[in-house]
């Protein structure tokens, strides 16, 4: 009686939480940090307004978060429904509960590739022009749950440089998001940074899209006061993820939508993703497996 007590309980719960999910009213999309929140909220307005016509909902929500974490903590607790992340983000979140997000797309570049580099900047007045320059400098990381700003450079350019990172560098920094780290390595605050890039293109234009890219459309640096000293291989392009409680209908809708977003207003693509890319593919949890492995293996959940 108890057993049949329970799972009808359990039944009701999850009923109660499909009906939910299918009358949406409120919609609340987690926006990484990286840029100051002006900026975000600016580049994300359109999207907040495509959506409300799409689906009808009576407010969509716009979550700035101070850094990663809190877009993490908001998927995990069910205070978001949505956020694209980068693929360690995602993989914090797989570690923890695998079951909490899907992802349904991710970014093409505009070669055809899904994956990006993480780049090491310097100013060229530091006279640093490699990696192997930069022994007892110092090193700025944006953020811990960031892939290109911090855990790809953490395992990554000790092969480059035969040491740990804490080792090789006089001190290594967190500056508070891709944005904030570029700028103190412009600011002379450290002497590398480490920033996300799709690494094709010019780099006098801030290649065609990461962080470099945003910031010097921005007119906030000056490429030509800058240098690249590393760059690491291909990693994957971060998901474009969807609670899970939401259910496969909305995950559907969501898929469908974004899919068409880069034809429907390439404009507010291009604000939402930060340079240009030809658009969105869909992508399977297992495209980020080797992500969740060196996560798992250097830094934990």
């Amino acid at each position: 009686m108890l057993k049949k007590a329970l799972f009808a309980a359990t039944a009701l719960f999850a009923l109660a939480g499909v009906s939910h999910a299918a009358d949406l009213k409120e919609f609340r999309v987690g926006i990484l940090g990286g840029e100051n929140e002006a900026d975000r909220l600016r580049n994300y307005a359109c999207l907040a307004d495509h959506l409300k016509t799409e689906f009808g909902f009576e407010k969509v929500s716009l979550f700035p978060a101070a850094d990663y974490d809190g877009v993490i903590q908001g998927l995990l607790g069910g205070t978001l429904d949505f956020a694209e992340l980068g693929a360690s983000g995602y993989a914090a979140i797989a570690i923890k509960d695998e079951k909490a997000v899907t992802p349904i797309l991710t970014t093409v570049q505009k070669d055809g590739s899904t994956g990006y580099h993480s780049i090491g900047l310097a100013l060229k007045s530091s006279g640093i022009k490699d990696i192997k320059d930069a022994k007892g400098k110092k090193l700025g990381y944006a953020d811990p749950d960031s892939t290109s700003g911090y855990l790809i450079p953490l395992t990554q350019i000790p092969k480059d440089t035969g040491m740990p990172n804490d080792k090789y560098f006089a001190s290594t920094q967190f500056n508070g998001g891709h944005e904030n780290n570029l700028l103190a390595a412009y600011d002379g605050k450290v002497d590398i940074a480490v920033d996300d890039s799709s690494g094709i293109g010019d780099f006098k234009d801030g290649y065609t899209s990461g962080t470099f890219r945003k910031a010097v459309d921005k007119g906030t640096v000056d490429p030509n006061k800058l240098v690249e000293v590393w760059r690491s291989p291909l990693i994957p392009n971060g998901p474009l993820v969807v609670r899970n409680e939401l259910g496969a209908d909305w995950q559907a809708k969501l898929t469908d939508f974004f899919t068409k977003l880069p034809t429907t207003d390439a404009k507010c693509f291009a604000a939402i993703e930060g340079g240009d890319y030809q658009g969105y593919t869909k992508v399977q949890p297992d495209f980020y497996n080797a992500i969740i492995d060196a996560r798992k293996a250097a830094i934990g959940g």
